[in-house]
């Protein structure tokens, strides 16, 4: 399959840079999701294979549903404190950076990230990477960056290296990123990749189990609650809100991924265009915004709350109190109406 992201000539001086051993450090974003952890060790299984030095360190912990994936306990957690953890980055002859576009979208991994001297690969799918990288593989149009990677390891003419563990990987964060193949992402090419990795031994059923059917107790009761009495319907405007607080998220013994996806259960209510999920942690809150159609979620995140992303499916954070966020959010959404509802 043509790896259409991955010219020959811009590949090159990659193919030639891991034409021999290498210590490589793998990295993603803060709160790493299915995309993130897929195509963190997916990449991981291929280059470790190749005889590579590599470690995935990772910014911080991910949902325990993807603790299944072949490689994950390999996985380090980055630590400020920890020497070898931070040795590893600054002796690292290459680091690939995933599913992110800004460094500072790895939070306190970002000094260290910035003073290594290795070789900074970035594959990614977001849109307007920031100039640190040596080499740029940032393609908006793929629906994940495990898509890429796919193709990243396509283009090196290792297709055939790919096993069952790396497939199963790979097609986790596709599945993920495009809520289960879904979303105007994903066009032919993609359901032929997707194909490629069910031959190469990924079993879709099972990754779909792993992932969807397996919720703790206190996840489905806290997605209830959310659902009966935080939700928040705004028919006028087409849009749909909810607002959780950390004291909340308390009574269910909240943990990183009990609310991974739930903005898409408001997006899905008929005739809603717009949906917001607004999320007290770690001091300050944060935001997941979903769109449909022409509506640009990016647009409005970036303008309002520090964020980013794709047009569809943005995130941002805001320093205030949750009560003031939303209202903040409430008083902005009037100015929207013609282009919710027209």
């Amino acid at each position: 399959m043509n790896a259409v992201h991955f010219p020959v000539d811009r590949m090159l001086p990659v193919q030639e840079l891991l034409s021999t051993p290498k210590s490589i450090v793998i990295t993603t974003h803060h709160r790493p999701d299915g995309d993130a952890m897929g195509s963190s060790l997916g990449l991981y299984g291929f280059l470790k294979a190749k005889g590579h030095q590599v470690h995935v360190i990772v910014p911080s912990d991910y949902p325990d549903f993807l603790y299944w994936l072949p490689g994950h306990q390999d996985v380090t957690i980055f630590s400020p404190e920890k020497d070898s953890i931070l040795e590893a980055i600054l002796n690292a002859e290459v680091l690939f950076c995933l599913d992110f576009n800004w460094l500072n979208r790895t939070e306190t991994m970002e000094p260290v990230l910035r003073k290594s001297t290795g070789v900074k690969i970035l594959i990614d799918h977001h849109l307007d990477p920031e100039h640190c990288y040596d080499h740029v593989f940032s393609h908006t149009d793929a629906c994940a960056t495990a898509e890429l990677v796919y193709e990243f390891i396509a283009a090196l003419g290792e297709a055939e290296s790919i096993t069952p563990d790396i497939a199963e990987c790979l097609y986790c964060g596709i599945m993920t990123d495009t809520n289960s193949f879904r979303y105007s992402s994903m066009k032919a090419a993609t359901h032929r990749i997707v194909a490629g990795l069910m031959e190469a031994g990924a079993v879709n059923y099972r990754v779909h189990e792993r992932v969807y059917d397996n919720f703790t107790e206190n996840r489905l009761r806290l997605l209830g609650y959310i659902l009966k009495d935080k939700m928040k319907v705004l028919p006028e405007l087409n849009t749909a809100y909810i607002s959780m607080s950390s004291a909340e998220l308390d009574m269910f013994n909240f943990k990183p991924g009990d609310t991974e996806g739930i903005v898409n259960y408001a997006l899905s209510i008929q005739g809603i265009r717009f949906a917001v999920f607004f999320i007290e942690r770690d001091g300050l809150v944060k935001i997941s915004f979903r769109s449909k159609d022409e509506f640009s979620a990016k647009d409005f995140a970036s303008s309002y709350f520090e964020g980013g992303g794709h047009r569809n499916a943005s995130g941002g954070r805001s320093l205030e109190s949750l009560d003031k966020t939303v209202e903040r959010f409430l008083s902005i959404l009037p100015h929207y109406k013609s282009k919710l509802t027209s």
